[in-house]
C-alpha cells in the first residue's frame, strides 16, 4: 500500500483540522493531517481560551458598517479597519455590510448557538473521559460593564438574544460584580454572568489533541507546506508539499485564514478574511481573577490559568500584514488598568497576534464542495474556532461517514456561497 495515501486528507492542524481528525479516527478512517508548522502553531496557540455558547451575537447588525468605517480613524480601536485599499478585503466588507441586518444576526446567532452549545458538551466530555491536561474549569464567563448606557445597549442583542436561544445569562448590578470579583476597580455598572462558559489553556488543549490523534493510529506531517494540487476533472488526486506528495480518497480543508488563499488554487472564491487578534501572557499575578472576564467598553478579555494570565482581544483587519502591531498591545494594557487593580503579572512571557478566519456571514463553513466532488470544508470559524471545535469534529466525521449529524448541517453548508 502507498505509504502516502490515507483515507481522510486533513489539510491544517489546528484545532479544527486535528478535531476532524480526532472524530473520524473515532470512525475507522485512516487520517494524516498536513500542517506547514507545528500543531496548533496559528491562531489555536494565543487565544484566550474560553468556551463561549455565549458569543452567539455575530458583530454584524445595524449600525456595525459605521462602526467599522469609523474605526479607520483610531488604529487602537477594538475593532479597526485598515483605510489601505485592498480589493478582496473591500468585497468581503461589501459583503459583511449586507448581512448588518436583523434578519441575518437571527439567522447567523442560531446557527452559531447550535453549534457552540454542542461543543460545548463534547468538549467537557472529551477532556474528562482522556484527562487531557489543558487547565480545564467550568466557572463561566463574566461581562463587565463601566458604562451603564453600554450595558443597557447589549441587554437587547446580548442579554436578551440569549435568553430566546436558551442558553443562561444572568443579570448582575454593579456592586454584585465587584463583589464576585474584588479584583475589579470600584465603578462597575452592571454585568452579565454566562455560567455555563468555561475555559482552558489553548496551547496545552492543542497539544493534548495531536497526542490522542497519534494514539488513534493518525499520521501529523509537521513542516508540511502546501504547495499546490493534483486534480483530475472535479477530483482531488494528490496535494504536493515542502515534505512531498500526499493523497487521501477525501480530503479537508481546515486552513483557517490560510483557506482562501489555498482555495484559489482550486478556484474557490471563499467569502473570508484575516482578522487579526492580539494578546499578553503574563506569569499569573497575586490578586488575579476568578472567572475569565470581558471588559466590555475596552473589549478586552482576561484569562486566569494556573500557570498564567492572559490579556487578548481585538479585532484588526489589515488584509495578511504580518506581525505585531504595538499600538493595539499597548491597547490591550491600557483596557486592562482601567478595570483591573491588578492588570499584568509580574513577568511577560509572550506577546503574540494570530489570523482569525472571518467569514462575511459569521457562520463557519463546514461541508462538502459542490465544485469538487471529494474536498471538505471546515473553516471560517471566527473568533470561536476552540469553542465550535469538537462539535465541527463530530460533524465532519458524520459527513464523511454517512450518519445522521447530532444537529442540522444546512446553515454552514458550502453551497450557500457556491462553493
Amino acid at each position: 500500500m502507498d505509504a502516502s495515501r490515507c483515507d481522510v486528507l486533513i489539510l491544517g492542524g489546528g484545532v479544527i483540522g486535528l478535531s476532524c481528525a480526532l472524530y473520524l479516527l473515532r470512525g475507522g478512517a485512516s487520517v494524516r493531517v498536513l500542517e506547514q508548522g507545528t500543531p496548533g502553531c496559528g491562531s489555536s496557540h494565543g487565544n484566550c481560551g474560553t468556551i463561549t455558547p455565549s458569543h452567539a451575537a455575530p458583530l454584524a447588525m445595524p449600525g456595525m458598517l459605521g462602526v467599522a468605517l469609523r474605526s479607520m480613524l483610531r488604529s487602537d480601536a477594538p475593532l479597526y479597519l485598515n483605510p489601505r485599499f485592498d480589493s478582496p478585503r473591500l468585497r468581503w466588507l461589501l459583503g459583511f455590510a449586507r448581512h448588518c441586518n436583523w434578519q441575518d444576526f437571527n439567522r447567523a446567532a442560531q446557527a452559531r448557538a447550535a453549534i457552540l452549545q454542542r461543543s460545548r458538551g463534547l468538549l467537557a466530555n472529551l477532556i474528562r473521559a482522556e484527562r487531557l491536561d489543558c487547565e480545564f474549569v467550568e466557572e463561566g464567563v463574566l461581562y463587565v460593564y463601566r458604562n451603564a448606557q453600554q450595558r443597557d445597549a447589549d441587554e437587547q442583542h446580548h442579554a436578551q438574544l440569549l435568553d430566546r436561544l436558551g442558553i443562561s445569562v444572568q443579570r448582575m448590578r454593579g456592586d454584585e460584580v465587584e463583589a464576585m470579583e474584588p479584583v475589579l476597580k470600584p465603578g462597575v455598572q452592571g454585568g452579565f454572568f454566562h455560567p455555563d462558559d468555561a475555559r482552558l489553556r489553548p496551547d496545552r488543549y492543542v497539544a493534548e489533541l495531536a497526542r490522542l490523534v497519534r494514539e488513534h493510529g493518525g499520521v501529523i506531517e509537521t513542516g508540511a507546506k502546501i504547495e499546490g494540487f493534483r486534480t483530475e476533472g472535479r477530483h482531488i488526486a494528490g496535494v504536493s508539499t515542502s515534505r512531498g506528495d500526499f493523497m487521501g480518497e477525501r480530503v479537508v480543508m481546515a486552513l483557517g485564514a490560510w483557506s482562501p488563499l489555498l482555495g484559489k488554487q482550486l478556484g474557490l472564491r471563499l467569502p473570508m478574511q484575516p482578522g487579526k487578534g492580539y494578546s499578553l501572557t503574563f506569569t499569573r499575578p497575586a490578586h488575579a481573577p476568578q472567572h475569565a472576564l470581558v471588559l466590555r467598553e475596552a473589549a478586552v478579555c482576561v484569562t486566569t490559568w494556573e500557570s498564567g494570565f492572559r490579556l487578548g482581544s481585538t479585532m484588526e483587519f489589515s488584509g495578511y500584514a504580518e506581525g505585531l502591531n504595538r499600538k493595539r498591545l499597548d491597547a490591550l494594557r491600557r483596557g486592562a488598568a482601567t478595570s483591573l487593580r491588578e492588570p499584568e503579572g509580574p513577568q511577560l512571557q509572550e506577546e503574540w497576534w494570530g489570523w482569525r478566519p472571518m467569514s462575511m456571514d459569521e457562520v463557519p463553513i463546514i461541508g462538502p464542495s459542490t465544485q469538487w466532488s471529494n474536498l471538505h470544508l471546515a473553516t471560517a470559524h471566527g473568533m470561536l474556532g476552540v469553542s465550535m471545535s469538537a462539535a465541527t469534529g463530530e460533524l465532519v466525521a458524520a459527513q464523511l461517514n454517512g450518519t445522521t449529524p447530532a444537529f442540522d448541517p444546512t446553515a454552514y453548508a458550502p453551497a450557500r456561497f457556491g462553493l
